[in-house]
């Protein structure tokens, strides 16, 4: 049974014309810090007063819980299965970031009957109403499933260390992406830059590579050092941001995310059925 209050919530916020901005956030391979970047990153657009939400899509895989400290009371399968209320599956952290753990069986997404997609559906809308960003963070690897979301998401942010196989990674999880929308917006960060290199060479060739190649356009957020806040935080599974406010991996994220607020979104991105329309489209393809 639908929770009327949330109902009631939807119903206002689509009278209001509210419309977030979808954001998948990837690498191309595991180990780059790219939950811990999905936290922080929340949270410095959090500091800036915008209304935040993360997905954990990393399928059996999700740590986000873990980072923040917290163990969610459900999981998006529940409210997928009915046993639960998407109010019911949406945790917040006493700091105020909302977010919500994927849980098993996502990866069936082709398998739903349709009533579980039209609760898909109902969820991200009220998400896109009630939140000014969404980000969904993605599990390493260019999976179909996760392929699938990418490509109805309107921008992407790519992860990658300076490590020459991350980078190749990296490369060619974005151009999986591009040949099959090359409309894609792309966002490049890169983690981990020792303390003698230039910050933003790894995302700079990256970004070389993908005109070069693909004739595809991307922009550049900027860089996180290597910084042992960052792992003290991890241990204390608490956001370095607000652990270590100070911190040179802090101050880089803020700057990140002002850059990200700062920059007007592609055009396709403001459409505000878009990210509906393309998961519908992908769904109905895959059962047909």
């Amino acid at each position: 049974m639908r929770d009327q209050a949330e109902m009631l919530r939807l119903q206002m916020l689509k009278s209001q014309g509210q419309h977030s901005r979808s954001i998948a956030i990837v690498s191309g391979k595991g180990g780059v810090g790219k939950s811990n970047f999905s936290t922080n990153f929340a949270h410095a657009l959090l500091a800036r007063g915008k209304k935040v939400i993360i997905v954990d899509m990393d399928i059996g895989m999700g740590n986000i819980h873990i980072l923040l400290g917290v163990t969610p009371r459900n999981s998006l399968k529940d409210y997928l299965d009915g046993t639960n209320s998407l109010a019911e599956v949406i945790n917040r952290t006493s700091n105020g970031l909302d977010f919500i753990s994927g849980g098993s069986g996502l990866d069936k997404v082709m398998e739903w009957k349709p009533a579980m997609f039209d609760r898909l559906m109902e969820a991200f809308e009220y998400l896109q109403k009630a939140y000014d960003f969404i980000l969904f963070d993605m599990g390493a690897g260019a999976t179909e499933r996760a392929i699938d979301l990418v490509l109805a998401v309107e921008e992407v942010i790519v992860i990658s260390t300076t490590e020459p196989t991350s980078v190749t990674d990296a490369y060619s999880m974005m151009k999986f992406i591009c040949l099959r929308d090359p409309d894609k917006s792309f966002h490049l960060v890169s983690n981990r830059v020792p303390p003698n290199d230039d910050g933003n060479d790894t995302a700079t060739r990256l970004q070389f590579a993908m005109r070069k190649f693909l004739g595809k356009e991307t922009k550049i957020l900027g860089f996180l050092p290597e910084d042992p806040a960052v792992q003290k935080a991890v241990l204390a599974q608490q956001p370095y941001i607000l652990l270590y406010p100070k911190a040179p991996a802090s101050k880089r994220m803020i700057a990140i995310a002002e850059t990200f607020v700062q920059k007007e979104p592609d055009e396709a991105v403001q459409k505000e059925s878009g990210f509906l329309k393309k998961l519908r489209s992908i769904f109905m393809k895959g059962r047909g």
